[in-house]
């Protein structure tokens, strides 16, 4: 499939079995595609501080925020991670082209180095409970939860000797690592991964089955649950925008859309439709209240129809009756806790 304009499998052997080995071993994708952006210079963390919505600093060196960055009137660009080095260094990785040209056009003049190495860079995500014990005995650094936790990261580790920039993060609501690595040891580090990997019943995971983890544990993407109309606060990244730390880009409109943004983003599980019911109007007592983004048949809850949805306050409430306009007539259903899988991030965060 065209995955932001590169190429990427939507299935490798077997979509449930792609998911059941994330779910209970471990799975290895390719996440190339992410834009990669290194900012240096004097001021750069105050540089992106002032671009996104996260407060960066109260980011400590060494850790990662996600957040949202928008446009001047508080609408979504992008979703994207900033891993801070410290007051001069910060890696930005994202999924829109935007993002590397607006910062040139604002860092012009500056004195700021500006880098886009996307395609230097490819970008594996290893998976799964047993992520760590298949990365542990390759690797020249405590990979443990007190050494590394969540949203954190290490330079310089060495994975079968081939030197990576490791994060802590993944988008399967389950323990996993990112590794970044030079253009020319890629494919080396992949078939290394897949050689210690296969024994502990890891499998090579496709695009579809990255549906399934993301729509089980809330996770969004753009062009889905979010285009250049949609405000943080209606896709799910309300949490993530800080008003408190002062002007920057986008925050006089964020403010105001705080309270006039109406629709926000929750989980809907229907009696019937499966991906069919991906687009489908809802409504509530009879009166339209909001969409379906995309819908799947949710392998943890043995594949009943799960959809992210928008809803309007406050029928986005858990235990909300909704009715979909679903291909062939309408569908009953209900709104339930959001995410679904696994709410408090405790496998990505504990394991």
């Amino acid at each position: 499939m065209d995955l932001f304009g590169y190429l990427a499998p939507s299935v490798v052997s077997d979509t449930l079995e792609e998911y059941r080995a994330v779910r209970e071993t471990a799975g290895l994708m390719d996440f190339s595609m992410l834009r990669k952006i290194d900012v240096s210079g004097p001021g750069a963390r105050d540089f992106l501080n002032s671009l996104l919505t996260r407060d960066l600093s109260k980011v400590l060196p060494g850790h990662i925020a996600y957040g949202a960055l928008t446009d001047e009137d508080g609408k979504m660009i992008d979703d994207c991670t900033a891993s801070v080095f410290g007051p001069d260094r910060v890696r930005f990785c994202g999924a829109n082209d935007r993002d590397a040209e607006l910062f040139a056009e604002r860092a012009a003049g500056t004195g700021l180095n500006v880098r886009l190495f996307t395609d230097e860079m490819p970008h594996l995500c290893l998976q799964g409970p047993l992520s760590r014990q298949i990365l542990q005995p390759l690797a020249d650094a405590d990979l443990s939860n007190a050494a590394f936790p969540y949203y954190s990261f290490k330079e310089r580790v060495k994975i079968g000797g081939i030197e990576t920039f490791m994060t802590r993060l993944g988008y399967t609501a389950e323990l996993g690592y990112e590794l970044w690595v030079q253009r020319d040891d890629a494919v080396a580090l992949f078939d290394r991964l897949v050689e210690a990997g296969e024994p502990h019943g890891m499998k090579i995971v496709g695009m579809d089955a990255l549906d399934l983890f993301r729509i089980e544990g809330g996770f969004i993407i753009g062009g889905v649950e979010y285009d250049s109309t949609v405000s943080p606060y209606e896709c799910g990244l309300g949490w993530a925008v800080d008003l408190s730390k002062g002007e920057f880009r986008g925050s006089a409109a964020l403010a105001r859309d705080r309270e006039e943004t109406q629709l926000r983003l929750t989980s809907v599980v229907l009696d019937s439709g499966g991906p069919g019911a991906t687009g489908a109007a809802l409504s509530v007592d009879g009166e339209k209240a909001g969409l379906v983004t995309q819908a799947i048949e949710a392998p943890v809850l043995g594949g009943r129809t799960l959809g992210l949805a928008k809803l309007r306050k406050p029928a986005n409430a858990a235990g909300t009756r909704v009715t979909a306009e679903v291909s062939g007539g309408k569908v009953e259903g209900e709104v339930v806790r959001h995410p679904v899988y696994d709410p408090e991030r405790r496998r990505a965060k504990e394991l």
